[in-house]
């Protein structure tokens, strides 16, 4: 879990997760140099499970993220936001599936909304096998893969840190297009997560401007040359 800035409701999202966790599990938790008391909401939180490292110098969401990816010891790991609220079963049914896979995308609902799901058109477990789409509706944003809803086993961190530094933003993207470079991905139909929606998410909630959308979408292609190289030095029979 990446946090800044998450008083309000960081608490929530933490015993939503303690309540999945087993006794032998953790939750790394890396704080960005929040200037609110959000660390210390946390450290009010008595479970040893719990592994908070405050960071002197605010990095950004991007980096704070691959510190955390670092700082996991877990054969399986999974992105948590500081505001959301993680649905019942989420962890059981991730993890079977990241039995056969090396990564792991479900779908989002908004909290408060009874499980409505958004507009946008959800994951299923057909794209599978659609490789080559995935990859190109990663690229035109019709793939709704979020972090928040999505798991990786150990195997794949040496890919995937260090962050290309070309990813400013969407690390959750970037986990999307190397799972499917791997061809080792699960999608699920379920819900594994209740998104906070609010006017401070850092997941826009408007459209933004062309120049930012086409500069995102450079930002993706270059990604997906990288994330083809770094599988391509993988040694044989290492992927799902």
């Amino acid at each position: 879990m990446a946090t800044y800035r998450g008083a309000p409701f960081v608490r929530e999202q933490i015993l939503s997760i303690l309540e999945q966790l087993h006794d032998d599990d953790e939750l790394v938790i890396v704080d960005d140099a929040s200037p609110d008391d959000t660390v210390a909401v946390i450290e009010q939180i008595d479970d040893p499970r719990i592994r908070l490292h405050p960071e002197p110098v605010n990095r950004g969401y991007v980096k704070t993220f691959e510190n955390a990816v670092r700082r996991a010891r877990g054969t399986y790991i999974f992105l948590s936001d500081q505001d959301d609220v993680w649905t019942p079963g989420r962890l059981d049914l991730m993890v079977r599936h990241l039995g056969t896979s090396l990564v792991v995308a479900g779908n989002y609902s908004v909290l408060g909304e009874h499980g409505r799901m958004p507009a946008r058109r959800p994951l299923r477990p057909g794209y599978d096998r659609q490789i080559g789409w995935n990859t190109f509706a990663i690229l035109v944003g019709y793939r709704p893969y979020f972090g928040c809803a999505m798991g990786f086993r150990r195997e794949l961190v040496p890919d995937l840190v260090p962050f290309p530094e070309i990813f400013i933003e969407s690390h959750d993207l970037w986990l999307a297009i190397l799972g499917n470079a791997t061809r080792s991905i699960s999608h699920l139909d379920e819900v594994v997560v209740e998104r906070r929606l609010h006017e401070n998410n850092v997941t826009p909630l408007k459209w933004r401007p062309l120049g930012t959308i086409l500069t995102a979408r450079l930002m993706l292609a270059r990604g997906m040359l990288i994330a083809r190289r770094r599988v391509r030095r993988r040694p044989p029979g290492s992927i799902a």
